[in-house]
């Protein structure tokens, strides 16, 4: 049995202060929902952001970075702040063209060790 309970976790997330007059969640379903796509991402590799959860279940921890207000229950008409720098287009284009140019010396690396070792077999 998951601790904290449904009704702990509703009552914990729903009074916290910046959610306003309007619950945050009205039913277990939004509960269920955000501790297992976070379990997901820990089972796909992500780092917990609470500690002393090694050897605890993804979905526990999940509960765990919930209940501690460590993950958050967006709703559909919420927006994301993200830092500028993050969503600066201008940015990522130069980290494509340098992902792009290594990929090419990489590339052209190999075809001319190839190339040597073809033309040393053909002597």
């Amino acid at each position: 049995m998951l601790h904290p309970s449904y009704t702990e976790l509703m009552e914990k997330i729903n009074s916290e202060e910046y959610r306003g007059e309007e619950p945050a969640i009205n039913s277990r379903y939004s509960i269920v929902i955000a501790t297992s796509k976070r379990a997901r991402e820990l089972i796909g590799g992500a780092r917990p952001l609470v500690e002393g959860v090694e050897g605890e279940k993804p979905l526990s921890i999940a509960v765990k970075e919930l209940y501690d207000g460590k993950i958050k229950i967006m709703q559909e008409d919420e927006e994301v702040d993200f830092d500028d720098d993050l969503m600066d287009m201008d940015n990522l284009d130069a980290i494509d063209e340098e992902v792009e140019e290594s990929d090419a010396i990489d590339f052209e690396g190999e075809s001319s060790e190839a190339g040597e070792s073809a033309d040393e077999t053909e002597e």
